[in-house]
């Protein structure tokens, strides 16, 4: 990786397009970079994320500030080529090699043990664990997608970044935004989460984790493993396994954490092993033999492009503005 670069604007015109810092990343190994990336996106509504032809759009709110950063292949360099805008533009270029998967060892990983998952591995070589570094942005949205569709979480989370997130610095498509202050976040009335489509009781567990943010961030950060990580995320009332997992699956990429009590993964992890659905239980033993690898082999069945067979109605939505 190259050294930060500092931005060579000059003129008023130009300080607005011109990147604050940019970098050119050139790892050993190939990197999927949607695959890797994709899951950091919540759904197609998120003003933090956007794809376009050339490569990914992500907005940051770094311990610097705010930050947009702009990732894409680039041949010509020999890498892939990042810049970033704003106060925590170089912050978020130095976590660029982490959030491509630098560090994410997957040698251990016997995908030799099902024909599906030594499949999908070789058909994508480059897939890796993003490790975003920002727990709060990962677990508050997390929260709002507990025990709803996730149509509605997303539309949820889409109101309350276009109603209180800051502008996106720099050239970033119409309509992204940077995720709230921990103040900002903490100064939505409740009618306002009400009205977001964010239930009571989903509201409160975002209000406990809220009051804690700061402590709880450095329990995260000075925990002795990822257990005890996981562990520290649920002593807030309102955050359970699930949601310290998709918590820690971002922003620690962590390599075994399974997302138990999600209302589909069951159903896709059985029927993708051993053609047949399983509950919460199930899909644990038929993934016992992949310990300490368990979310990597998820992360390949979604990659092989299986899907299980949806059986009886869909789950209807509901519009929590209005009760």
């Amino acid at each position: 990786m190259t050294a930060v670069l500092p931005s060579r604007a000059s003129g008023a015109g130009a300080a607005s397009t011109a990147p604050d810092a940019e970098t050119v990343y050139r790892p050993a190994d190939p990197i999927d970079l949607a695959g890797t990336l994709a899951p950091l996106g919540r759904g197609p509504y998120d003003p933090t994320t956007a794809w376009d032809t050339g490569g990914l759009w992500r907005t940051w709110r770094t311990p610097e500030g705010a930050a947009t950063i702009r990732i894409r292949r680039s041949p010509a360099e020999g890498g892939i080529a990042a810049a970033a805008w704003g106060p925590g533009a170089g912050w978020a270029i130095e976590q660029l090699p982490a959030l491509l998967g630098r560090g994410d060892d997957w040698t251990g990983l016997d995908a030799g043990r099902h024909p599906l998952l030594r499949d999908s591995l070789h058909r994508n070589p480059g897939l890796r664990l993003a490790k975003t570094g920002r727990m709060l942005e990962a677990l508050l949205p997390a929260i709002i997608e507990q025990r709803v569709t996730s149509l509605e979480a997303y539309r949820s989370w889409a109101r309350l970044l276009r109603w209180y997130g800051e502008p996106a610095p720099g050239p970033a498509p119409d309509g992204m935004r940077v995720s709230p202050t921990l103040e900002q976040w903490r100064g939505i009335p409740s009618w306002e989460w009400h009205r977001a489509g964010v239930d009571p009781r989903r509201a409160r567990a975002v209000q406990a984790v809220l009051a804690v943010a700061t402590s709880l961030e450095r329990a995260v950060e000075r925990s002795a493993s990822l257990a005890d990580a996981e562990t520290a995320l649920q002593t807030i009332p309102g955050v359970g396994l699930w949601t310290a997992a998709e918590t820690l699956q971002r922003s620690h990429a962590h390599p075994d954490l399974v997302s138990v009590g999600d209302y589909h993964l069951a159903h896709q992890v059985g029927e993708a092993l051993t053609g047949r659905r399983v509950d919460d239980d199930g899909m644990l033993e038929l993934l016992e033999p992949w310990a300490g690898h368990r979310q990597r082999v998820v992360r390949l069945i979604f990659a092989s492009g299986f899907r299980f067979q949806r059986r009886g109605p869909r789950v209807t939505l509901q519009d929590h503005r209005w009760h």
